[in-house]
Order: structure tokens, then C-alpha cells, then sequence
């Protein structure tokens, strides 16, 4: 029997597809990296009894980055990433084993169906399962195809369905424009952050940004948050001048009117209208029109028009919205989310799309009346080829989708009702009136019919009191009539909603890599969120878009992106070639990089107004091993160590708190240690910061404390407080922590895993004998005698944490509280496993797994 394998983006979308092609009947098992399950069930297929095997990746299998030497900051000058320096497609994510697990399931396949999402992104994804499992399936005769692609907008039955009967390829085209893409942002991206970081770190100490970033995309958004905040703070409020008139007949209540002159800019003018207007004491009508009109009902929603209301009326932001859009889409509740066409095609169902709401309270009366009355054909919008208009596709309440969920599905719902209502109608009342010579006039709006307002209700058309009956030669009496002074009001800070509108205009990002874009900038420290999801920038955003203007106003504006846009979508149609296009675009950008390089000072003029310079900032912490001087802690992002006799700057660990370590000094260098803690729950280790930065041994990496130095005799280094193996991961070394007494605790070296022993002991030693059984180093302990845990009143005891009997409730396993997992600064994880690995003291100590299963049990 032949094999089908079919792949998913996602986990939870390949157990919905399964379980509709399967009809429920499908068998599930865990895949080999734990991450990913394999639905297997038997089916036809091209007219054949098959055995089909449904699972996913986890997004992007593979990510594009320079090969390893070029990662390196200090050995590679940031201009010969744009071309010198080769590429790679490395694993996105190494721990999932991916392409592994994709070869291991799709050995021995017959025939591929990819079920990814139907975007550019989706299409870039085909080719990666692709590159992973051809290799290893079966190969049938040259004229069979054995490569299927599933084009679905949402997870039901019928489109599901649908999509397995009209198979089509996938779309080289469409994956090469997203490979261009993702090239140009690497070296463009890579080669001006590297460069003004290292520029701009090295000479200032309060930018309170751990990376200068610049991107392709991201660099023009922040423009346009800058351009708003600049044209607020050049504002010079000017002073103008209304006449307001209040006019009343009998027993009505008075009337405000408007002034046809609106207003005007000379207090003197506007005191002789007054006067003119205060000849006469009555207002007299000069005419009443009535007017029926209309308010559209909405176009069908696009992801755009979703992200900008998500952040406008419903308070959430672009990312945490296509977070809960993606969600609510896997789930089966909505329709895919990423589209920019505003059409529904001309077979969509929404007859039926509409009967799945006839039962939920909210909306159920509007539903059924449209369902007898008969659907309103929705206005025509614009199709962009790619997919449907996002709908919901099944019903669902509150208690289903949690707070957040709910909130954009009863958006969207409402949305996609208002689409087949009627447009609101309303009559619009207009009374002309002058009083002396001067011409006044007051509106109103009654309701007619309240169409898709009835469920979009925050656009009805408000309550207003009702004008006086009134016709052409009726007067009224003039109650009063004023001058009044006004002034103009500046604008205010960018909203989300309005810089996603100035990105779809602009061509800036793609409807998925917008809110991507938006959360860097405030990730980077370059705009923070104001009441009103409003977007200031900082001093730091402010200064860095000024210094892009100053030197080459296109680094910012989004003319240079857009263009590089258009000719990424030459690629996915087939019009450009995918070769010249990424030439040409890195041709121009490396020639600006050059220049931008070459002008750094006209910025750099900028960043000496808001900035203070690295050596007059920070406090005075530890000894400089070279000139022996005080060096200065900087605590702003990212925090480091600056000496301002040296001129050198050394790197810290970030997001924890840093100390001086006992006054004692490093071996290697002289300089003064210091201690680095994530809290009182959490690790803490001592590291030299000249080592941090310069590793001394070649086994060693950039950002590695004293728990993971090599030195052979050092008392701070691995091999003098290494205990064992870790217990959870695999190259970690529990590492004893010296300052932890009386609450004594070893922590590894490599992932968040922390072990609580001996409190209340006098002192904890790791002693030179190892374990006979699990080769881990004894522990020296010696007990307070008022405390001590020991049979008989002992007070000393050697043994091995993880064997000997009389320690064995004395330990107690934790996961260290932690902001970041990443707690270290740069490099790559080492991969050593035992105190004296390659040293000659020891071997590496084995794991003791009888002991594992004891620590497990206390997991907290």
C-alpha cells in the first residue's frame, strides 16, 4: 500500500485537517521530537487505497543567517555582510529536530500533500518540507507527480473537502520573493545595527536600548512616529475668533447656530461682524432643506482593517491581535486572517456563513430578520487574488475563546453581518438663518432605518435633540451673540490604527510583517505606548530618525522600501528574476551603508545633545585589572563596565542585578570579580568581566561566568566548584554556588535549573574525591550542632549529592526564576559535560538516572 505524507503549518491544524479527511477515525501518536503528533488513517487517494500520514512543523523549518564566523561582532566589518559573507539556512529552531522528524516520517513516502498556509510565507515553507523529505521518499516513474499542494481559507468540512479534491503545486515564484526578502533584511538589517550599535554603545552610557537596530522596514515605521511627534512640537498655536449665536421661538429651547464664516484670525474683523449682526434682535429663516442619506455598511474585512480596529476600539495591540486571529483560525472559528482582498467571491456561502449565528442571543434577532427579509449583496471591494475576506466560520460564545478571543470574534462576526445588511438611511434637517447681515445655520439628523448599525451600534447616528418645525419667513428671537476666542490645537502622537494606515499606504511591510514591525520599535525602546495605544518616541527614536534625515533622508523614508517591495512581488509573479533584484537592491544599500558610515559624525553631533558620553556615566564598582581604577557600572540597557583611564567598555549579563564579588581578583587578568543574581529565587554566579568578554581558554565562548571557565586551579571556576551532570539538560554542570549559604544551592551552568541543599550548614566544599557511582564530585558539609540533620548529633559529612543516603532529603530541586531563559550575554552553548573534561582530572560524570527520578519528585 503507497504512502501519502501530508504537512500542516501547525500542530493543532494538522489534527483539525485529519480529523475531518479521517472522519474521526484516525489513529494519533507523538512524533520524535515531542512537539508535533502523526495522524495516520486509510483512504483513496488519485483513485488508490492509501495509507495517508497527516502531521506539521512548528512555522518556519528553516531561518536564513551568515555562517558562523560572520556572526562574530569584533573579527567582521559590518560592510562585508552585504556581499563577502556567505549565507546558510540553518533550523529555525534546533531543539524541534525538525528536519529529522520530517525525514523520518516521510522515509519511505510515496506522495507529499502540503497543507501550509496559503500565503507567501506558507508557499517559502512548502519548499523547506520539501528540502527535507524528497531526499528520502520513494522515487516513482519520471512522469509521476508526487507533489501536491491544498489551498484552503478555513478549517471546515466543505472547505477542507474542497481543497483535497483540486490539488494544485506549489509556488516557487511566491518562495523565492520571500528567500529575497529575507536575504535583504539579514544583510541590510545585520550590517547597520552592528555598526551603530557598536558606534553608539561604545561612546554613550544612557541609551537604555541593549540594540541600535536598524531594518529595512522597521526604520521607515518609526519615521513616520517621529514625523508626527516633530510636526507636534514645531506647532505654534494660532488664535482665531467664532460668533456664536444662541437663538429661541416661544417655548423651545434655545438653538446654538454655526456661523457661515466659520471663523476668522482678527479680533477687530470679527468685533465689526458682531456689531453688524447686533442690528437686529431677530434671526430669520432663510430656507429648510431635508436631505436623505445614507452611511455605508462596512466592505468585507481585511487584515488591515482588523489590525486597526483591534487597536483603535477593542485596545489591542497588531501582535497580540494575529496572535489570537491565528488561534481562533487553527481552532476553526474564523477564516484565514492574512489577506488584503476586501471581495467575497462570487461562490462564497453566505447564506450559511450568516445561519451559523441564528442562535447566539447578542446578535440572533438581526441574523433571523436578514435571513427572511433576504441578504443584502455586499459592496464590492478589491480582490487581491490571495484570499477570502476573514468571516466566521462556526458559532461560539464567551466561555469557548476566553476575554480577548471573544472580544475579536464578536468583531469580526458583527463585521461580516454588517456586510449583508442594509446601509443606515437618515434624514438630515438644514435651517439657513441671518441675523442682520450676517448668514448662521443649525443641522440635525433624524433616524430613518438603522441597517447594519443595529449591530455595529458604535457607528448609529446619535440621539440629537429634535429642531423646531419651522419654514422659510419664520423668525426667531436672538437669545445672544458673542465673540469667542479659540485657539488651533497641534496634533496628536500617532495612534496604532494610523500608523498601520500609513504603513498600507506606504507599502511598508505585508499585512502579516506589519504588527512584527510595530512591536520592534517598542521592543527596541524607540516609541513607547501612550493612553490610547498612541506611540511616542523616545529621545533615543527621536534622535536616531533625525540622524537617518540628516545623513540620507532615505534610510527612512518609505519611498526606497516601497520600491523594494514591488519588485519582491515581480518575483512571486514570475515578472523579475529573483537574482537581479537581490543584486540590485543590495548594490544600493551597501553604497548608502558606505556613506552612512563615512557621515556617522552629523548623527553622532545629535546623540551629544540627548546623550551623556560612557565615561561620565554609571557609579564606581569594580577595580580595572589594567590601571587598576575604579571602573563604572552602567546599569542602562545594556549594562556594562567602562573605564574611562582605558577607554574600554566590557560586557555584562543582562536582566539581573550585578555587585562586587568579595573584593577578589581573577588569576588570568587582575581585574575584580563580580556577581551576577536573577534575584533571591533565582541563580547567581561571580565572572570576571574582562574574561566575559575576551574568553581566555579556547573551549570557552563570549558571555561565560566562572561557573562555566575552564581554568584547572582557579577556587571560582568550573572545575573547582563543578559538582555533576545536570539532571534535566544535556551539557550543563551543577555548579556550586559559594554565596548562597545558609541557604546553600548548585545551579547549572546552562539552563534554569537550581538545587536547594544543606541550609542552615556552616560551610559547603566541593571536595577532590568523586562519586564511585555516578563519578559526580563529594560535598564537604559541615552542619551548625544546634541544626545539624546528621544521626547522632554529627555536625561534618562527605558524601555525594546525588547517592549518598544521609544527604538524600536534603536536596530539593527548583526551576530558577528567571525574566529571560537567555540570561547570558552573547555566543553559543558550550558543549563540555564534566568539571575536567579534556583536563586530565576527570571524565565526564555520568548521570546518576536512579537519583533523577528521587530530584524529580521534588519539582516545584
Amino acid at each position: 500500500m503507497r504512502t501519502v505524507l501530508m504537512v500542516a503549518e501547525k500542530p493543532s491544524l494538522a489534527q483539525s485537517i485529519a480529523k475531518i479527511l479521517s472522519k474521526g477515525s484516525c489513529t494519533s501518536r507523538k512524533g520524535l521530537n515531542g512537539a508535533c503528533s502523526v495522524h495516520e488513517y486509510t483512504g483513496s487517494f488519485q483513485g488508490q487505497t492509501v495509507r495517508f500520514k497527516m502531521t506539521s512543523v512548528c512555522g518556519h523549518v528553516m531561518s536564513l543567517d551568515f555562517i558562523g564566523k560572520y556572526n562574530n561582532w569584533d573579527k567582521v566589518d559590518p560592510a562585508e555582510l552585504f556581499s563577502k559573507a556567505p549565507t546558510e539556512k540553518k533550523e529555525a529552531n534546533p531543539k524541534l529536530n525538525m528536519v529529522k522528524f520530517l525525514q523520518v516520517e516521510g522515509r519511505g513516502s510515496d506522495y507529499v500533500v502540503l497543507w501550509l498556509d496559503c500565503d507567501k510565507e506558507g508557499e517559502n515553507i512548502c519548499f523547506e518540507v520539501l528540502d527535507a523529505i524528497q531526499p528520502v521518499m520513494n522515487k516513482g516513474s519520471v512522469r509521476e507527480r508526487s507533489v501536491y499542494r491544498a489551498k484552503f481559507s478555513s478549517i471546515t468540512d466543505t472547505d477542507i473537502w474542497n481543497a483535497m479534491n483540486s490539488l494544485g503545486e506549489p509556488n516557487r515564484n511566491e518562495a523565492l520573493s520571500v528567500d529575497a526578502r529575507q536575504e535583504l533584511d539579514l544583510r541590510i538589517g545585520c550590517a547597520f545595527t552592528r555598526f551603530q550599535t557598536k558606534y553608539f554603545q561604545g561612546k554613550y552610557g544612557n541609551l537604555d536600548s541593549s540594540l541600535i537596530s536598524f531594518g529595512p522596514c522597521q526604520t521607515p515605521t518609526l519615521g513616520f512616529c517621529v514625523e508626527r511627534h516633530d510636526k507636534i512640537q514645531s506647532f505654534k498655536p494660532e488664535t482665531y475668533w467664532i460668533l456664536q449665536a444662541k437663538v429661541f421661538k416661544g417655548k423651545d429651547s434655545p438653538l446654538t447656530l454655526d456661523w457661515n464664516r466659520v471663523r476668522v484670525f482678527d479680533r477687530e474683523v470679527g468685533q465689526m461682524f458682531v456689531n453688524l449682526a447686533k442690528t437686529s434682535r431677530e434671526a430669520k429663516v432663510e430656507s429648510v432643506s431635508k436631505k436623505e442619506k445614507t452611511k455605508q455598511r462596512p466592505q468585507a474585512l481585511n487584515t488591515v482593517e482588523m489590525l486597526r480596529v483591534a487597536s483603535s476600539a477593542l485596545g489591542m495591540g497588531p501582535q497580540h491581535t494575529m496572535q489570537i486571529a491565528e488561534r481562533l483560525y487553527t481552532q476553526g472559528y474564523i477564516s484565514y486572517p492574512r489577506t488584503e482582498t476586501t471581495h467575497y467571491p462570487e461562490n462564497f456561502d453566505l447564506k450559511g456563513t450568516l445561519k451559523q449565528q441564528t442562535n447566539n442571543i447578542i446578535w440572533a434577532e438581526e441574523v433571523k430578520a436578514l435571513l427572511s427579509t433576504g441578504l443584502n449583496r455586499p459592496r464590492k471591494g478589491a480582490d487581491a487574488g490571495d484570499h477570502p475576506p476573514i468571516t466566521p466560520m462556526r458559532a461560539a460564545t464567551e466561555a469557548e475563546l476566553g476575554s480577548d478571543g471573544w472580544r475579536l470574534y464578536e468583531y469580526i462576526t458583527r463585521h461580516f453581518i454588517a456586510t449583508v445588511s442594509q446601509d443606515c438611511k437618515y434624514l438630515q434637517t438644514t435651517i439657513e438663518f441671518s441675523i442682520g447681515t450676517e448668514a448662521f445655520s443649525c443641522s440635525g439628523k433624524t433616524l430613518i432605518s438603522p441597517g447594519y448599525t443595529a449591530v455595529m451600534p458604535w457607528q448609529g447616528i446619535p440621539l440629537e435633540e429634535a429642531l423646531p418645525d419651522c419654514e422659510r419667513g419664520d423668525t426667531f428671537t436672538v437669545d445672544e451673540i458673542k465673540l469667542v476666542e479659540k485657539q488651533t490645537s497641534p496634533p496628536d502622537y500617532l495612534t496604532e490604527a494610523e500608523l498601520i494606515t500609513l504603513m498600507e499606504k506606504h507599502g511598508i511591510g505585508t499585512d502579516a510583517s506589519i504588527p512584527v514591525h510595530i512591536n520592534n520599535i517598542c521592543q527596541r525602546n524607540y516609541v513607547t505606548i501612550e493612553n490610547g495605544r498612541r506611540l511616542k518616541p523616545t529621545n533615543l527614536g527621536i534622535v536616531l530618525v533625525h540622524g537617518y534625515y540628516k545623513i540620507d533622508a532615505e534610510l527612512v523614508l518609505p519611498t526606497i522600501r516601497s520600491a523594494v517591495e514591488k519588485q519582491l512581488n515581480l518575483i512571486a509573479l514570475g515578472k523579475a528574476n529573483y537574482q537581479q533584484v537581490l543584486q540590485h537592491a543590495l548594490d544600493i544599500f551597501k553604497r548608502k551603508f558606505h556613506y552612512f558610515v563615512d557621515s556617522i559624525t552629523g548623527m553622532d553631533e545629535l546623540m551629544e545633545v540627548s546623550f551623556s558620553p560612557i565615561a561620565a556615566t554609571g557609579k564606581p564598582l569594580s577595580r580595572c585589572g589594567k590601571c587598576h581604577r575604579f571602573m563604572k557600572y552602567i546599569q542602562a540597557k545594556p549594562s556594562r563596565l567602562h573605564c574611562s583611564h582605558c577607554d574600554e567598555t566590557y560586557s555584562l549579563p543582562q536582566n539581573g542585578a550585578i555587585k562586587l564579588y568579595k573584593e577578589l581578583r581573577c588569576p588570568l587578568d587582575d581585574f575584580e570579580l563580580v556577581l551576577w543574581t536573577s534575584g533571591a529565587r533565582g541563580k547567581s554566579y561571580p565572572l570576571c568581566p574582562y574574561c566575559f568578554s575576551n574568553p581566555p581558554f579556547r573551549d570557552m565562548k563570549k558571555g561565560m561566568g566562572c561557573n562555566e571557565c575552564t581554568h584547572p586551579s582557579c577556587q571560582h571556576s568550573l572545575n573547582s566548584l563543578g559538582i555533576g551532570q545536570c539532571v534535566e539538560c544535556d551539557s550543563g554542570v551543577l555548579v556550586l554556588d559559594p554565596t548562597s549559604g545558609p541557604k546553600w544551592k548548585m545551579a547549572c551552568n546552562k539552563c534554569n535549573v537550581v538545587v536547594h541543599f544543606f541550609e542552615h550548614a556552616h560551610r559547603v566544599q566541593v571536595a577532590q574525591e568523586t562519586c564511585d557511582a555516578c563519578d559526580a564530585s563529594l560535598v564537604a558539609v559541615d552542619f551548625n550542632k544546634t541544626r545539624t540533620p546528621l544521626p547522632a548529633g554529627e555536625t561534618q559529612h562527605t558524601g555525594c549529592v546525588f547517592c549518598d543516603p544521609v544527604f538524600q532529603d536534603l536536596v530539593e530541586l527548583k526551576h530558577a526564576t528567571m525574566k529571560h531563559f537567555m540570561h547570558r550575554g552573547g555566543g553559543a552553548r558550550r558543549g563540555g559535560r564534566g568539571r575536567g573534561r579534556g583536563r586530565g582530572r576527570r571524565g565526564n560524570p555520568k548521570k546518576p538516572k536512579d537519583k533523577m527520578a528521587a530530584l524529580a519528585a521534588y519539582f516545584v
